[in-house]
């Protein structure tokens, strides 16, 4: 019994590093595409024409990623915006960060009250 949940965490583990491999592709894609945006101006269209492709849709299915209509203009919009996908990570991690740390903060007053 345990080498089968040895195996399957195992396994789940596996799954998890490619899926991360997998989203890694994506947002180079992304900045890719922003890059020819910026250097051409046709970079929603490239990331359109990739994600809609065989191989896009590969990767966006291996990522975790549903390859619909609605998750190419999503892309589209993201590449339209031109911010780099590292610091729009960046920016949203501290976002999060800071609802949070205001969130905790709220309830240490609500609990000392």
């Amino acid at each position: 019994m345990t080498d089968f949940v040895d195996g399957t965490a195992y396994n789940n583990e596996q799954g998890n590093r490619a899926r991360k491999l997998f989203a890694a592709v994506v947002l180079a894609a992304l900045d890719d595409a922003i890059a020819d945006d910026k250097k051409y101006g046709n970079g929603p269209e490239q990331i359109a024409r990739w994600a809609r492709s065989r191989d896009g849709r590969e990767v966006l299915t291996c990522a975790g990623i549903d390859p619909n209509e609605r998750v190419v203009t999503g892309l589209m919009d993201f590449v339209g915006r031109g911010v780099r996908t590292s610091v729009a990570l960046s920016r949203e991690e501290s976002e999060r960060r800071h609802a949070a740390a205001a969130a905790e903060a709220a309830e240490a007053e609500a609990r000392a009250a």
